[in-house]
């Protein structure tokens, strides 16, 4: 097959994140199958869910993981000219469907590659590790490193996760973490603001004081001039609290995401903050003694990419590209987690990030060409 009609087949499962994969999962196993690769399954608690591992070549030391995941974000509410389960050539140079730029172009370029790697006298192995639920948190990738390290013998050494990044090698990630705040205060009427704690109220000077904490980061100079932004970022992107205008708020939670630039962590700033909302429940509950203020995980920290320049993978991945600039992204992915199971990572993959997330989602033919061009390097540079 093709990898255009690979690509066909992987967009037309309308795996969500958070949503059982076990559709696109078996389709890819059957393929696999056919080409006669043996593949180990990391199912999640309920078997619902599974991420997909594999070795194509000999056990031999310095193999080299090529990652991607199943998933892709919704589609409902966007204004969509065509199916978005059907990849759609317009004849104009790009192919539209959801997932086709993020990424099941790369996982597309892996597969059609395939029959190539078997053909080939690899000398140093390639591994497929597809994972789930990378869209919602990148959920399924720290089970899928782990079972990679406790299965093989001999284990991979390096890991390209083909985000899209117009085929550029990409060296550094942003890592990040979403929280959930719910500030408990005490209902009344409006008139009596100052005899009661109004939820919102203090939810909003918790958010000022995010927001000023972001600010104080970078007056500090903490700033890494290979993203954009080029500093650790702090957003609120969630508020919600309070029956009427005239009724003080009992309860307010307000969702907010951190996205650290690779030298500082989401829980030196979860740290800081929780100081702050000791302080002003000790405060308040000299008015309502069960003021309280919480925050919880809607789910784990996603490990930062730093890898350095002078690591083999970065040489390696630069010989098999058309652009061997290096570049640096602020949006999450898989990386930093495989590069903390001890992989050295680097992103690398086709379409433009620019493209993914929105109606009418795109990859340029040409850079399925680009990917293809990828593969065959990487075959020959391990044969």
């Amino acid at each position: 097959m093709t990898v255009e009609e690979i690509l066909t087949k992987l967009v037309s499962f309308p795996v969500l994140g958070g949503e059982s994969n076990l559709s696109i999962l078996s389709w890819i196993e059957e393929y696999l199958d056919k080409h006669g690769v043996e593949h180990h399954r990391v199912p999640n608690e309920d078997g619902t869910k599974a991420n997909l591992h594999c070795r194509i070549g000999p056990e031999a030391e310095g193999g080299v993981i090529l990652s991607g995941h199943m998933d892709v974000v919704p589609v409902k509410g966007q204004a969509w000219d065509t199916d978005p389960w059907v990849l759609t050539d317009k004849e104009d140079g790009k192919l539209y469907s959801r997932g086709s730029c993020d990424m099941k172009g790369f996982v597309a370029c892996c597969l059609a590659a395939l029959p190539a790697m078997l053909k080939a006298d690899l000398k140093t192995p390639i591994y497929f590790a597809f994972s789930y639920d990378e869209e919602i948190g990148c959920l399924g990738a720290p089970d899928l490193v782990k079972a990679i390290n406790a299965h093989y013998k001999v284990k991979p050494k390096f890991a390209i996760i083909g985000e899209p990044t117009m085929m550029r090698p990409v060296t550094g990630q942003k890592g990040i973490c979403i929280f959930e705040t719910t500030v408990s205060g005490s209902e009344g009427h409006s008139s009596r603001i100052k005899q009661e704690v109004s939820a919102i109220h203090e939810a909003m000077r918790l958010i000022l004081w995010l927001e000023n904490k972001m600010n104080s980061l970078i007056e500090a100079g903490r700033t890494d001039d290979r993203f954009t932004p080029n500093h650790t970022s702090i957003h609120i992107g969630m508020v919600n609290g309070g029956i009427a205008p005239n009724v003080i708020a009992q309860e307010c939670k307000f969702s907010w995401d951190v996205r650290t630039i690779p030298s500082e962590t989401p829980q030196e700033i979860k740290a800081e903050f929780d100081l702050y909302c000791r302080e002003r429940e000790a405060e308040l509950r000299k008015i309502h003694p069960d003021f309280k203020i919480s925050t919880s995980n809607v789910h784990p920290a996603v490990q930062g990419l730093n890898t350095p320049d002078d690591q083999e993978i970065v040489a390696l991945v630069k010989d098999l590209v058309r652009n061997s600039k290096l570049d640096a992204v602020s949006y999450a992915a898989e990386a930093g987690q495989f590069a903390e199971g001890g992989f050295q990572a680097v992103i690398c993959g086709p379409g433009d990030i620019a493209q993914a997330h929105r109606a009418n989602e795109f990859i340029h033919k040409d850079q399925l060409v680009q990917g293809m061009e990828f593969m065959d390097k990487l075959i020959k540079k391990l044969s």
